[in-house]
Formats: structure tokens, C-alpha cells, sequence
């Protein structure tokens, strides 16, 4: 993978920067699943992944602050910005069939529910790894990418229903599917932590207002109440978590 280089020696100009094929990345790992197939009305799917992915640089970039700085292209092995431990995942269909295979509720003799379903994922995993840094002079702290966000888990519904649509008569006779859904994505409305601030491992405060060394500063504002506040709500960034609870109704038609 191509990354930051710092080349010297060179002419006319004795050192610049570009980049090189240099960075490397190794993922290791083993997936454990279970797949029970449609048993009656219900099918299950679930599977665990252990994986490690390990490499010298997570993007081109990441080594420009280290050549400015005037050390040599180090290579060093450690966790990826998109390494995730642990994750999990379950999907569970349940739904009726229509005719002879319909086995549920009916209504005035009718077969209320038939090629009507539900399925249900869950998905659970670790948090990506970051770079703790020091409230004060915002100096790494520890290894790069040595700490990590915390598991975020989330719940999505989908309930649909198919109607046969038949059109024509005799050889003409013509059949597509409409299917009707209703989609719940995090149906519990998780507040899933996806980004923090690098100095607290937070995702709504930098650790600046309770940090005895910048007291000074924040009481010699015009108003230090005013100051203490605006500087919170700037912390509020949504981009911080996970998209909210959102639902779609939608048609799909097949033919």
C-alpha cells in the first residue's frame, strides 16, 4: 500500500516528500456460523468473527506528520483504524405461507396472514481502535491506535407481505408479486458511539472545561458561564453516533 515517504539524498533538491509503496497489512481471523434452515415458519442465521487486522498505516496520510518530522520512513506494525475485534450477527425470518402451508391465524375463515413475514437482525460489535491523546498539549498517550471505542449494537425490523397480482385470461394470464414492507433500522433507537474526542474517549466532551491547567484561561472570558455553555453545545456533534431510529415504508414489485 502506498504511503508517506521522506527521500534524502537527492538532486537538485537534497530531501522532499512523496510516496512510496512501503505500507503493508495483515488480517487474521476465523468466522464461527450456524445456519438453521426453514424449519416450519422460522429460519436462523448467526455468526461470530475474531479478527485482527494489523498493518504499518491505515491510509497514505498517516505518515506525513512522521517524515516532517524528520525521522526516517519507520515501519511498525499496529492495529488498523478499521479493525474490529468482535462482531456478532443474528438474523431470524419468521413468516406464513400461503395454501396448503399456512398454519396461522385465521379470520371468518380467511388466512389472514398468509405470505406474511418478519425478520430480525441483530448485529453487535467491538469498537474500532483510536489514538489517546493528552488533554493538555494533545500528546499521544500510550500507542498508536492502542485504545478502543466502545461495542455498539443495533436491531433492525422488517415486516413485508407478497400479493399475487394476476392480469389476462388464457394463454394471456400474466402473475407479479407486490410485496409491501415496513423497515424499523435500530429499533430501540441505541445511541451507537461510532467517533470520540482522542483526549477523553468521550463522544460529547474534549476534557477542556474540566482541565485544571485551562481554568485560567476559561475565567478570563467576558463571561465564563456563556463560554462554559457555547463550548459544550459545539461538542454536540451528531456525526459523533449512529444514524437514529429511522423508518421506511416502501413497495417492491416483481415480474
Amino acid at each position: 500500500m502506498t504511503q508517506a515517504i521522506s527521500v534524502i539524498g537527492a538532486y537538485p533538491v537534497f530531501k522532499y516528500n512523496t510516496y512510496g509503496n512501503i505500507d503493508f497489512g495483515t488480517v487474521k481471523g476465523f468466522t464461527m456460523s450456524y445456519d438453521l434452515r426453514r424449519t416450519g415458519n422460522i429460519s436462523l442465521r448467526a455468526s461470530y468473527t475474531l479478527q485482527f487486522a494489523n498493518g504499518t498505516g491505515s491510509s497514505s496520510g498517516e505518515g506525513l506528520n512522521l517524515v516532517n518530522s524528520g525521522q526516517p520512513n519507520l515501519r511498525a506494525t499496529i492495529p488498523l483504524s478499521y479493525d474490529q475485534r468482535h462482531q456478532l450477527i443474528a438474523n431470524v425470518d419468521f413468516r406464513f405461507f400461503n395454501g396448503k402451508l399456512y398454519n396461522g391465524p385465521k379470520l371468518f375463515g380467511k388466512d389472514i396472514l398468509q405470505n406474511t413475514g418478519t425478520n430480525i437482525v441483530i448485529k453487535a460489535g467491538s469498537g474500532s481502535p483510536y489514538t489517546k491523546r493528552s488533554i493538555v498539549g494533545n500528546v499521544m498517550e500510550g500507542s498508536w491506535n492502542g485504545s478502543r471505542k466502545p461495542w455498539r449494537t443495533s436491531i433492525d425490523l422488517t415486516v413485508d407481505r407478497d400479493i399475487i397480482l394476476h392480469w389476462g385470461e388464457g394463454e394471456d394470464k400474466k402473475q407479479a408479486r407486490l410485496n409491501v414492507y415496513l423497515e424499523i433500522i435500530n429499533v430501540l433507537d441505541t445511541k451507537n458511539v461510532i467517533n470520540v474526542y482522542s483526549q477523553t474517549g468521550n463522544p460529547d466532551d474534549d476534557g477542556y472545561l474540566s482541565a485544571a491547567a485551562n481554568q485560567p484561561e476559561i475565567e478570563s472570558q467576558l463571561d465564563e458561564e456563556s463560554f462554559r455553555n457555547y463550548y459544550t453545545m459545539a461538542l454536540q456533534n451528531p456525526g459523533m453516533y449512529s444514524r437514529p431510529r429511522t423508518i421506511r415504508l416502501g413497495l417492491s414489485l416483481s415480474f
